[in-house]
C-alpha cells in the first residue's frame, strides 16, 4: 500500500507529520488503521473510493513536502520556483494532474476583473500560502465529503420511517492561554446554543407552569442575546467588521480591524479592550494593546487579534482551484466545483467568518424545528484518570454550560410532572378504589390515590393536564411502594400458578394410578390363571403315576422269574466288578499316600496352633507365624475369626451401666479426637455424672426436690459475665428434658433451659474448658441471650448433651460447632467471642476479657 500510495514508512520526513503531536502516548495507529478501515466497510464505502480517499491524504503530506526559491525576472520581481521537483511529480501522479499546470500554478496568479485578465506573479512567502491553503482546503473539502457520504448512508428512508432521531455533539466552550479566531468562532457557536437551550428550556418550564395554571414566582436568569447580537450583528457585529476590514482596498491589518472595533463597540458593555475610548481599561495591565476581551456567558475571554484576518480571509488562488479540476482523480472534480472554466464566478469567495455565521445559523433553523433533547457531559478532570475530581475543572464547566440557570428554575418549581393518565396508570395499584380499574376521569383517579397515600398536599400541584411533584423524595416513595405491591402481585400470581400446576399434576398421576391398575389386575389375573393350569397338570401327573404303578403292580408277579434270573447275572457282574476295582486300587496306591500326609500336616498345624494360641485381651495382637506356606490363607482367616470371637466374649461380660460408658467415650471420641486439644488428656478419666453428690448432700435436698426426671450430669460450672467477662460459680444440672444452672451456695434456680430450646453448642479448638449454649430465636428461654460458660469437665458435658439429644426422637439433635471464633446472643447485642495464645509467660491460666460492645476475647497460654 505504501509502494502504490508513494509514501515511505518514517514520518518523520514529512513536515505536516514532523511536529511534537505527530506521537501521543497511549495510541496505537495500526489498531486505529485497522478500526476505521472496517468501518468504512461497514458504512458501505466501496473499495475503489477507499483508495481515492487514501491517495488524497497521501497527496497532502507529499504537498507539505514541496519548497520554493526565487528566482529574479528582468522587470526586477522575484519569481518563486520548486526546489525539488520529485514531490511535486509524485504527488501529480496520484492526482492525474499535469505536473507544469501545478507548478505554474504555485508561481502565477491570474486576476480577471470584467473582461481583462492579469497574471502576476507568486513570491516565495505568497507560494507557501498558496501552498498551504491548498492542502487546507483539499483536507477540509475531503473532511466534508466524508461526512456527506456516511449522512448519505445512514440516512433513513422517510417512506418508511416518519420519525428520526439526530445527534448532535458540540464542542466545548474553549478558554486558552493563547485563543485565537479558532476559539472565538467556536465560543460564538456556543453562545448560539446557548441561547437556544434557554429558549428552548429555561423559558419553556416557566411557560409551561402558566400554561397548566401552577403558582409561579418568576425567576430572572441571564439572557445572552446580548453577546450573540455583538458577534453576529450585519452591521455592528464583530464578524460584520471583520468581513468589511478584509474586503475593503488598501492596507488591511490586525491593527487596523482592533482600532475598528475599539471604535464601534466600545461602549458595548461586554466588550472590553485597553485602546477603547473607555477610560476603565487603560491601566487595566492584564488587557495587553493588541487583545480584546469579551464577556461570555461562561466568563470573559481574551483573544489575541493577531491572524483574525488571514485566518478570516484563508483564500484559494483561482489558479490552484482551476487545476485541481483538470485532474483526472474523480474524487478530485467532486471536491472543486469552482474549477469549471465554464462555470467561472467573478465574485469575491465569502470568508470564513461568513460560512461560519451562516452554517451556525442554518444548524439553529434545524434545531428550532426539532424537539431537543440536553444530555450535559462533564469531564472530571484533565488526565482521563479514574477516581480523580478537579473542583474547579468542574465548576468551570457548570457554569460555562448554563447549568445553574436551570437548577434554580427547577429548584424554584417542580422536579417532576406527568400527565394524569399515565401516572394513574403505573400507580393505581397503591390503592384500592383505582386497582383494577378506574371508571372516572383521570385526573380524579390521581386525586384519590394520592389522598389514600397520604401524601402532604405541599409535596404536588395539580395542573390542566398534569400532575406536578415537587421533590424527588415523594416520587421515590411512589417507586417504593409500587415496587413492594409489584412484588406482592408477583407472589399472588406465583401462588395460583403453583396451584394450577400441582393440580395438573395430580389429575395426570389419578389417570395414570388408572391406567396402571388396570394392567395390574389384568396381570394378576394372568398369573391366578397359569397357577391353577399349573396346579391342575401336577395332580394329572400324580394320577397318572398311580395308574401305572397300579398296573406295575399287576404286572410284577409275571416278571418274578425274569427278575430272579437277572438278580444271578447282577451277582455274578458284580463278581466281576470287585475284582477290576481291586486292579484299580493296587494301580492309584501313590495318590492316597499323598492325602493322608497331607491331612497329618493339617492335624500336626491345628495342635501346634492351640498350644501357642493368644490371651483373650483384644487388644493383644500377638499371633503365632505360619509354618507352611500353602496354608497362609488359612492362618490369616483363623486370626480374624478368633479376635472376633474373642471380642464377641469381652462384650458379653459388660453390664449394662458399663456399656453406656464406653459409649459415651465412643461418641466423645467421635466428637472432639483431633479437633479438641482437651480430648486427650480426658480420655483416662471416666465419666462419673454426678460430681456434687447431689442426691446426698443435705444442702442440695431442696434444689434435688425441684428436679423431677434424673439428673444425668451435676457438676460446677463458671458462667462468665457479659460485662466484664468474670466467671461466677454455678451448678450445672442435666436432665433428659432441660439443664439447669443454680446457685452454688444458696442452691437457687437461676435459670431453666429446655433441652427443645438448645440449638448448638459452641467450643474452641483450644486446651480450654469455654462453651457456648446457642438458644433458638423465639425461645422463651432466649430472653436473656447465650450462656457462656467454663468447666474442667467440658468434654464430659458436651457428650452427655449431645448423647441425651441424640436420644430423644421428638425433637432435633444438638449441634456441636468447634470453632476458635463465634458469635453469641448476650441480650440485645451481638458479640464475637475470639480464643488467642500468647499469654505472659508466668500465667497459666486461662484468662477472658470483655474489649467492647462487640469482642470477648478469651486468653489462653501458649502450649
Amino acid at each position: 500500500m505504501l509502494k502504490k500510495l508513494k509514501l515511505d514508512r518514517d514520518f518523520s520526513k514529512y513536515n505536516y507529520l514532523s511536529l511534537d503531536s505527530a506521537t501521543v502516548n497511549g495510541l496505537d495507529d495500526a489498531t486505529s488503521f485497522r478500526t476505521v478501515r472496517n468501518a468504512m466497510q461497514i458504512v458501505g464505502f466501496m473499495e475503489d473510493e477507499v483508495q481515492s480517499i487514501l491517495e488524497l491524504i497521501a497527496a497532502v503530506l507529499k504537498l507539505g513536502n514541496i519548497e520554493f526559491k526565487p528566482e529574479s525576472r528582468v522587470n526586477g520581481f522575484d519569481e518563486s520556483r520548486v526546489k525539488d521537483k520529485n514531490d511535486l511529480k509524485e504527488m501529480c501522479e496520484l492526482l492525474g494532474i499535469e505536473q507544469s499546470v501545478l507548478e505554474r500554478a504555485f508561481s502565477f496568479r491570474t486576476v480577471e476583473a470584467k473582461m481583462e485578465k492579469v497574471s502576476t506573479t507568486l513570491n516565495v512567502a505568497q507560494a507557501y500560502y498558496a501552498r498551504d491553503a491548498l492542502a487546507k482546503n483539499l483536507y477540509s473539502r475531503l473532511f466534508t465529503w466524508l461526512v456527506n457520504r456516511i449522512n448519505e448512508s445512514i440516512k433513513a428512508q422517510t417512506k418508511t420511517r416518519k420519525k428520526v432521531m439526530g445527534v448532535l455533539d458540540i464542542y466545548g466552550f474553549e478558554i486558552f492561554e493563547d485563543n485565537s479566531f479558532e476559539q472565538f468562532i467556536i465560543n460564538y457557536c456556543n453562545e448560539k446554543l446557548q441561547q437556544i437551550f434557554i429558549e428552548l428550556t429555561l423559558r419553556e418550564e416557566q411557560e409551561e407552569y402558566i400554561r397548566e395554571g401552577i403558582e409561579w414566582t418568576n425567576i430572572e436568569y441571564f439572557n445572552n442575546a446580548i453577546i450573540c447580537d455583538l458577534i453576529e450583528n450585519n452591521k455592528n457585529g464583530i464578524l460584520a467588521m471583520l468581513d468589511e476590514e478584509c474586503l475593503r482596498p488598501g492596507t488591511v491589518t490586525d491593527e487596523t480591524f482592533l482600532d475598528k472595533l475599539n471604535t464601534v463597540c466600545a461602549e458595548h458593555q461586554h466588550f472590553e479592550s485597553r485602546l477603547s475610548k473607555n477610560s476603565k481599561f487603560l491601566t487595566d495591565h492584564s488587557l495587553p494593546h493588541n487583545c480584546f476581551r469579551i464577556q461570555h456567558y461562561a466568563g470573559k475571554v481574551l483573544y489575541q487579534v493577531e491572524g483574525f484576518v488571514d485566518k478570516n480571509n484563508d483564500l484559494l488562488y483561482r489558479d490552484l482551484s482551476q487545476a485541481m479540476y483538470k485532474a483526472s482523480h474523480n474524487l478530485i472534480k467532486l471536491l472543486f466545483p469552482e474549477g469549471n472554466p465554464a462555470k467561472v464566478n467573478l465574485k469575491r469567495p465569502p470568508t470564513a467568518g461568513f460560512q461560519f455565521r451562516a452554517s451556525v445559523g442554518t444548524l439553529m433553523k434545524n434545531l428550532l424545528t426539532k424537539n431537543p433533547n440536553y444530555i450535559r457531559c462533564i469531564k472530571p478532570n484533565d488526565k482521563k484518570a479514574a477516581h480523580i475530581f478537579t473542583d474547579s475543572l468542574v465548576c468551570h464547566q457548570v457554569r460555562y454550560l448554563g447549568l445553574m440557570e436551570n437548577v434554580r428554575v427547577r429548584r424554584a418549581g417542580y422536579a417532576f410532572r406527568q400527565a394524569y393518565e399515565p401516572c394513574l396508570e403505573r400507580y393505581k395499584m397503591l390503592c384500592k378504589q383505582t386497582w383494577p380499574h378506574w371508571k372516572g376521569p383521570a385526573r380524579e383517579g390521581v386525586e384519590v390515590l394520592l389522598s389514600d397515600l397520604q401524601v402532604p398536599a405541599e409535596e404536588f400541584a395539580y395542573g390542566r393536564s398534569k400532575i406536578f411533584i415537587r421533590n424527588p423524595r415523594t416520587l421515590f416513595f411512589l417507586e417504593e411502594k409500587r415496587g413492594q405491591c409489584l412484588e406482592d402481585l408477583a407472589a399472588l400470581i406465583q401462588k395460583i400458578y403453583r396451584g394450577w400446576k400441582c393440580r395438573t399434576h395430580f389429575l395426570l398421576l389419578k389417570k395414570s394410578q388408572v391406567v396402571v391398575a388396570a394392567w395390574y389386575r389384568r396381570f394378576a389375573q394372568q398369573k391366578k390363571y397359569q397357577n391353577i393350569r399349573c396346579s391342575a397338570l401336577v395332580v394329572q401327573s400324580f394320577i397318572r403315576g398311580w395308574k401305572a404303578r397300579k398296573l406295575l403292580r399287576e404286572l410284577k408277579h409275571k416278571k418274578r422269574c425274569e427278575e430272579a434270573v437277572t438278580t444271578i447275572s447282577a451277582y455274578w457282574h458284580g463278581t466281576q466288578v470287585r475284582r477290576e476295582y481291586r486292579k484299580f486300587f493296587r494301580a492309584n496306591a501313590g495318590k492316597k499316600i499323598y492325602d493322608f500326609t497331607i491331612q497329618r500336616i493339617i492335624q500336626k498345624y491345628y495342635l501346634g496352633l492351640k498350644k501357642t494360641m493368644p490371651s483373650m485381651s483384644p487388644i493383644d495382637k500377638s499371633w503365632s507365624t505360619c509354618p507352611y506356606g500353602f496354608l497362609d490363607g488359612t492362618h490369616q482367616e483363623l486370626r480374624r475369626v478368633f479376635h472376633l470371637w474373642r471380642c464377641k466374649k469381652y462384650r458379653s461380660q459388660f453390664t449394662e451401666e458399663k456399656k453406656a460408658t464406653y459409649e459415651e467415650k465412643l461418641a466423645a471420641s467421635e466428637l472432639f479426637k483431633d479437633k479438641k486439644a482437651l480430648y486427650p488428656s480426658s480420655v483416662s478419666q471416666p465419666f462419673k455424672g454426678d460430681y456434687v453428690e447431689i442426691t446426698k448432700n443435705p444442702k442440695y435436698q431442696k434444689l434435688n426436690s425441684l428436679i423431677e426426671d434424673k439428673v444425668l450430669l451435676a457438676d460446677v460450672v463458671s458462667k462468665i459475665n457479659r460485662a466484664n467477662g468474670k466467671g461466677t460459680p454455678r451448678i450445672f444440672l442435666l436432665t433428659k428434658k432441660c439443664l439447669v444452672l443454680a446457685d452454688q451456695k444458696t442452691g437457687q434456680v437461676k435459670a431453666s433451659v429446655p433441652l427443645p430450646d438448645l440449638s448448638s453448642v459452641f467450643v474452641s479448638t483450644q486446651n480450654d474448658g469455654f462453651f457456648a449454649l446457642k438458644l433458638r430465636e423465639g425461645a422463651t428461654s432466649a430472653a436473656k441471650g447465650d450462656y457462656l460458660l467454663s468447666s474442667e469437665r467440658l468434654i464430659e458435658i458436651i457428650t452427655k448433651l449431645h448423647c441425651t439429644g441424640a436420644a430423644s426422637a421428638d425433637r432435633n439433635q444438638i449441634k456441636i460447632d468447634i470453632s476458635d471464633e463465634f458469635l453469641v446472643q448476650f441480650k440485645q447485642d451481638k458479640v464475637c467471642v475470639k480464643f488467642i495464645q500468647g499469654t505472659p509467660k508466668n500465667s497459666n491460666s486461662v484468662s477472658c476479657k470483655r474489649k467492647n460492645n462487640r469482642l470477648l476475647e478469651v486468653s489462653i497460654p501458649s502450649p
